[in-house]
């Protein structure tokens, strides 16, 4: 078990045996959109809250699963992030439900699932334990299954914030992916280094151009050097060019 999913298991579970021995604890940390101006940690700590023991249990059962390899992945940091970004997405789309009471970590944790999915899309889970689907199919199903149980209203679960927990898990991969250092450094080496093609089309380009230098309108020592220069392209090839004499060809060669 990776060090966040550690820390996250004992805080859900800490926040659970709360809830269950003060009840009020779940109002006060729930998140009702309507009421969010009047309690703005809400978004944050309704995450944490689960509305029974089947409830926290599949949660967390998700979190195990998925989460290891997803944290081992990314790294402590963008994992907590991505969870986080994830379970906020989950807020802000349950919107569309002004007045609901929206508890427990499945936006967060579908978030995850996605990042999963994005990374090991053909690795095959067992939904209860019985029926095989490779984890993209089960990000497919699963955002059916909440676009038409948000649709139909069904109560009880939170389909919105599913939804936002995996389009928050998109956007924050779609940015830490460009953001990435590995890109940046592969952009910079990429654009430094041009491709053969480009290079062969460079250099037929600047042949032609060097081919219409006029050596008898030079002085007699860069004449010299010219014809030098072009009978090392002719028995050498463009490749065999120094930086100077590249340099040399160009200085003289007609715009």
């Amino acid at each position: 078990m990776t060090p966040w999913v550690r820390r996250l298991l004992v805080a859900n579970v800490a926040v659970f045996v709360l809830t269950s021995l003060y009840p009020y604890f779940m109002l006060l940390l729930g998140f009702r959109p309507v009421s969010v101006l009047a309690t703005p940690w809400t978004p944050l700590t309704y995450m944490f809250v689960h509305a029974g023991l089947g409830h926290i249990f599949f949660n967390m059962l998700s979190l195990w699963i998925f989460g290891a390899r997803v944290e081992e992945r990314l790294g402590g940091g963008h994992f907590i992030g991505l969870y986080l970004v994830s379970g906020l997405a989950g807020a802000a789309l349950s919107l569309a439900t002004p007045t609901a009471l929206i508890v427990g970590a499945s936006g967060a944790v579908f978030g995850v699932q996605l990042a999963f999915a994005r990374y090991w899309p053909r690795e095959r889970i067992l939904i209860w334990g019985v029926f095989p689907i490779e984890a993209r199919w089960l990000v497919v199903l699963m955002t059916l299954i909440s676009i038409q149980g948000g649709r139909a209203g069904s109560g009880g679960v939170a389909h919105w914030a599913h939804l936002g927990g995996y389009v928050g898990a998109a956007i924050y991969l779609l940015v830490m992916e460009r953001l990435s250092p590995a890109r940046r450094f592969k952009a910079r080496t990429t654009a430094a280094v041009p491709t053969l093609a480009t290079r062969v089309l460079t250099d037929r380009t600047r042949v032609e151009r060097w081919s219409r230098i006029d050596g008898s309108k030079l002085h007699e020592v860069n004449r010299a050097e010219l014809e030098r220069i072009r009978r090392r392209i002719e028995g050498e090839g463009v490749g065999s060019l120094t930086a100077s004499d590249r340099e040399f060809l160009d200085r003289f060669s007609p715009e």
